[in-house]
């Protein structure tokens, strides 16, 4: 048994994992694994590995790993809309990208009143299209992961970009390095994390126009800090940690966690049923079948 792979903190938590699953390594040699993306068409994971400037690709019916593109101008996170169609957030372009069904590549928003983004970082979409994204440095602090730059903004906002009218607008100014984001699984809730000196999660309420109201803290980590994450159809949050991946329940309780042996940096849930876990930890890509199920994000 791989009782050893969880961490049982809370009695909610011993539903949301079998004892008899393990964390399997899938794929490794990554210098800084990120933004992982399902397609259940395809059976595939695509993830960043941002220092190597590449975009890879897992083939859940094979096993292989290969390169799905290169250069990929540093991309970091990764979604698909509702049409199926890869949307990304480029360090290197300091843009918002999609990737069409031919596979050539549209910008879909590099410029907030003029000025460029710093380094565009997770991004989610939404059901009635709006891509929602956040905006720190890291991408412009060295040539590491992407080009060392002057930010033009000066500051790290959440942003909201309508594509039906191409209107960007900022939906939050108050974080220092916003990071990752989610939704809850009905849209009423807009989860972000920080990565800044706060290093903390807030939960916003999502208005019916797009507004964002609220913010409270929800959680703060206990290892690490909080990166990329996901929710489950039940709205238990399921993100990146120092040690793993550390389960909150709705009510911000820390219920368990998933030990991985590198750092996470953001995880996915794919598969068939949504039911298997997918995580980008430092230079691997790990994954977990569970008795949950992700949100359905498309």
């Amino acid at each position: 048994m791989a009782q050893s792979d969880f961490e049982i903190l809370d009695g909610r938590f011993a539903r949301c994992v079998k004892a008899t699953a393990r964390v399997e390594l899938l794929a490794e040699g990554c210098r800084w694994a990120e933004g992982p993306a399902y397609f259940p068409a395809l059976r595939s994971l695509v993830w960043s590995d941002i220092p190597n400037d590449r975009l890879l690709r897992w083939d859940e019916t094979t096993g292989e790993t290969g390169v799905l593109r290169q250069p990929a101008g540093y991309t970091n996170g990764n979604t698909i809309d509702r049409e199926g169609r890869l949307v990304s957030c480029e360090h290197g372009g300091r843009r918002i990208s999609r990737t069409e069904h031919d596979g050539s590549v549209t910008t879909l928003v590099d410029r907030f009143e003029g000025k460029r983004f710093n380094s565009p970082n997770d991004l989610v979409v939404k059901s009635d299209g709006s891509v929602w994204f956040t905006d720190p440095m890291y991408g412009i602090e060295s040539d590491y992961e992407g080009h060392k730059g002057e930010s033009e903004i000066g500051a790290c906002h959440v942003y909201r970009l309508d594509p039906a009218t191409g209107e960007c607008r900022i939906a939050a100014d108050d974080f220092d390095r916003p990071n990752g984001l989610a939704f809850s699984p009905d849209e009423r809730r807009l989860y972000v994390s920080d990565t800044g000196k706060p290093r903390h999660m807030r939960v916003f309420d999502v208005g019916e126009d797009g507004s964002l109201a609220g913010g409270d803290v929800f959680a703060t980590p206990t290892v690490g800090g909080f990166d990329g994450f996901r929710l489950d159809d039940a709205g238990r949050v399921w993100t990146s940690a120092g040690d793993g991946v550390h389960c909150y329940d709705p009510d911000g309780t820390l219920i368990g966690k998933v030990l991985v042996p590198e750092q996470v940096a953001n995880v996915v849930f794919g598969g068939p049923k949504r039911n298997r876990l997918f995580v980008c930890a430092t230079t691997s890509i790990y994954a977990v079948l569970l008795p949950v199920n992700g949100a359905k994000t498309f």
